[in-house]
Parts: structure tokens; sequence; C-alpha cells
């Protein structure tokens, strides 16, 4: 037996702002909105947890442990996307989800693929600034009413070296007033009232040629290139007091955030526990034996992409960002590219593989019930609105599961997404009815009921009106 002994680890403070839930909790979190796919589940579990543990290991070896990438191989429709979205809320970590179909070769029109990791920048700024802010708040919120109050009851100022007896007394006045407005603006008594306030002017007219996506492509920040060439403008608005209040607060908490701490954390954070998840992978992969038409530009953004997921460095508009442990999870259907298709480096960067399978009536069953957001529960909320009461028979249920599964098999297989287009066809009238054509406030749903409106599509196989 082999024993390691590593010298004591080293506190990482980033370690704090990653969810520490363990793969089985992640797996049991995941389970309250997507349906079976536990493979899948277990592989991103084990991904998320191994951020926290690398950031537990000693500075020597952190920086040798690499993310396991993983690529989602499955039909549309099974849970790929949703699995990614649930996961970003897990792990409090900055995310971004990419289309790959929506990037192309660099020195062709469209956005290339560092754009992903400038759009991970900003979302990692984005969660820092909101939490430093949250920090703040409370000392925001008292700056603000100072600012209001200076408004409404304007301050007296008279030479520290003068001790007129009137003087003080027109102080103390102005004090107690003060105090009175103070209370009235904490009891929302003053909400209405209109009142002026300055605010700086930040467009630049070059931003206004030149358009802020093409600023962002070359990774420059143009508000802070000018911010201290240009004077400061700041533009008389008027306000209501409630209004004016959230307003200045913002304003408070700005001044008393450090936003050079601020991007220099969301930079580390971004680096150390960023994902990006990569959609529809398959179309960027080129047919087998072919060499030109649009499968050049495809090969071209693997080859661009190619660094980027085996580590290297962007230029951000807050700075470099190295890619060496940004986690990349990949998606495709892979109807007709296989995930061979994708050229060997690529392929080897992403180690793990998960097939997806698709879905049968009874995991159907279990999407339409179970889940926290599940469709019957959000028809069931909508309809409430209406003071419908709407309820489903289990045999209803099973119907339903079921023609949507038959529908899927005999035309085109789009997963849980075929739910949607059926609640729809069989609750279309009660839906359009339900504000003024509806009388009776019980509805229960039965299997008869599914039969009768659902018929036409079970028997229409052409079913090119119920096809997404």
């Amino acid at each position: 037996m082999h024993e390691f002994h590593h010298p004591p680890l080293a506190p990482v403070p980033l370690a704090d702002h990653i969810e520490q839930l363990t793969p089985r909790e992640i797996v049991r979190e995941l389970d309250k909105y997507i349906i079976g796919q536990q493979n899948a589940k277990r592989s991103v579990a084990i991904a998320l947890r191994n951020r926290w543990r690398r950031l537990q290991t000693h500075e020597g070896m952190r920086e040798e442990i690499l993310p396991n990438n993983i690529i989602l191989i499955g039909p549309t429709g099974v849970g790929k996307t949703e699995i990614a979205r649930r996961l970003a809320r897990l792990a409090r970590a900055p995310f971004v989800k990419v289309e790959a179909s929506k990037f192309t070769e660099v020195g062709y029109v469209g956005r290339d693929v560092e754009s992903m990791v400038r759009d991970l920048a900003d979302v990692g700024v984005t969660i820092v600034k909101s939490e430093k802010t949250a920090e703040v708040q409370d000392r925001a919120v008292m700056l603000a009413e100072e600012r209001i109050l200076d408004i409404l009851v304007p301050p007296i100022h008279r030479p520290s070296a003068s001790s007129d007896i009137d003087a003080n007394a027109r102080e103390e006045e102005n004090e107690r007033t003060r105090q009175r407005f103070r209370e009235k603006l904490r009891s929302g008594k003053l909400n209405a009232r209109v009142i002026e306030i300055d605010l700086p002017s930040t467009q630049f007219p070059l931003m206004q040629v030149m358009g802020p996506i093409g600023l962002d492509e070359m990774g420059i920040n143009l508000q802070d290139m000018f911010s201290n060439i240009l004077p400061k403008k700041n533009k008389r608005r008027k306000f209501t007091i409630e209004e004016a209040r959230t307003i200045l607060t913002q304003d408070e908490a700005d001044k008393l955030i450090d936003m050079e701490k601020v991007t220099r954390e969301a930079i580390a954070r971004v680096e150390n526990s960023g994902i990006i998840f990569i959609d529809e992978i398959d179309k960027i992969a080129s047919s087998r034996g072919q060499t030109h038409g649009p499968d050049v530009s495809r090969e071209g953004v693997q080859r661009d992409l190619l660094p980027i997921v085996e580590g290297s460095n962007v230029s951000t508009k807050y700075g470099m960002v190295r890619t060496d442990h940004i986690l990349f999870i990949a998606s495709g259907a892979f109807h007709v590219a296989k995930p061979s298709d994708l050229i060997p480096e690529l392929q080897g960067r992403f180690p793990i593989r998960v097939e997806l399978r698709s879905l049968t009536a009874e995991d159907f069953v279990k999407i339409l019930t179970l889940p926290k957001n599940a469709l019957l529960k959000q028809y069931t909320a909508l309809l409430s609105t209406e003071g419908i009461d709407l309820t489903f028979s289990d045999d209803a249920i099973q119907e339903i599961a079921t023609i949507a599964f038959e529908v899927n098999e005999n035309v085109e297989n789009i997963g849980a997404r075929r739910l949607h287009t059926i609640m729809t066809t069989l609750l279309e009238e009660l839906l359009f009815e339900a504000p003024e054509g509806i009388t009776q406030k019980n509805l229960h749903i039965t299997k008869q009921l599914v039969g009768e409106k659902l018929d036409a599509i079970v028997r229409n196989r052409d079913l090119t009106k119920y096809v997404l």
C-alpha cells in the first residue's frame, strides 16, 4: 500500500462560494426538477463536488488537478439543458449557457468562441458585486436617507469660529426639523412627494458610434478608459421620494464598493469555479469525408474552441482570464453526427460521456406530476387566477402520458416538450373561455375527456399542426 503525504492544506476563501453539497445531495436537488437520467445527474454531481475538493488541496496539487469536462448525449427534450440550468443554481458559481451553432470561425462575421469567457467574466463580476452590495446595503440606505433629507431640509452652514447664539438656535431647530422629516421618510408618508436629484451622465458619444457589442468583443471597458479623461456631467431629474431612495441607495452602495477588489475576486472565482455549458455541440461536428462547404467553418469553430477548453488566457474588459480550471459541459442530440465526428483533440478534452435515454410513458406521468415545476401544477396555478379549480384523474394523467409517448414514437421525438403541445391542445378551449365563458369553477379532467380532445392527434399520423 502506498501512502501519500502532503503538506498542510492552505485555506482557500473561494471554496466558501461553491455550494458545499455532497454528490448525493446534489442528485437529490436535481431530482426535484428532472425525472430519471440518474447517470447524467451522478456525473455532474461528481464534477461539481470536485470543484470544491480541488480548492481544498495544497497549492502545488491544486494547479495540476484539471476538470473532467462532460458531454451529455441524448435526444432533444430529455433534460440535458435543464440539468445544466439547475446545476448552475446549485453551484452558486459563475455560469453561462451558450449554443455552439451561434459561433463562427475567426475571420468570419459572427461571435468568436472567446466571447463565452467574456460573458462568464461579466456574470462573475455581477455575482460578486451583488454580494458586496448586500454587505454595504444598510450603510447605503442611511447615506441615501441623508441625501434626501439634505434636499428636503438643507443643513445650515456657518463659519466654525462663529459663536452666535441665534446661529446655534437655528442649527438646533434645523436638526429638530430634519428629525421630524426623517421619521416621516421612514414611515413612508413622503413616498409620493417629488424631488429633484442630480445623477451622473454615463453615456459617451463613442459608445453610440461603435456600439457596446463591438467594444465587448475587443475586451475593452470604454467607461473605465474615459472616466478619468472626460469631465463628469450631472443631469438633474425629478423622481418621487420612493424612486429616489432606490436610486440613491444604489449610488451610495456603488461608492462604498471597491470595484478593483470586486474585479479581482470575480476573476479568481471565474477561473476556479466557473462553468460553461455548450449546447448543440453536435451542430459543429463535421461529417467524415467532407472537406468543403460549411463543414470547413464548423471544424474551424472546433479548433478555435480547443485552446479555450485546453486552457488559455482570454482578454476581457476586466483583465486576463485563465480557462485552465473552468468546467465545460457540452451537450448534443447527435442524431446525424456522432461524438467521434468531433476533431480528436476536442474529444480528448471531454473525457466523461453520458448518454441520456429517451423518455417512456411512465416518465411522462412523473414529469406531469412529481417535479416542483410539474406541468399539471403550472396549468392548475394558471387557471386558479381565473377562480377555476382544475383537477386531473389518475387515468387521465396516464392517458396524456401515453398519447405524448405515442406521438413522439410515430412523428418526431421531441421528448418532454411534447407534453407542452399535448397539454395546450387539451386545455386550449378552457384557457380561451376561462375569463368569461366558464361558469363552472370546479373542473375535473377525466380519461374520457382526454380521449375526446386528443383523438384527432392519435388518428392523424401527419400531425403537422402539432409538431413544434
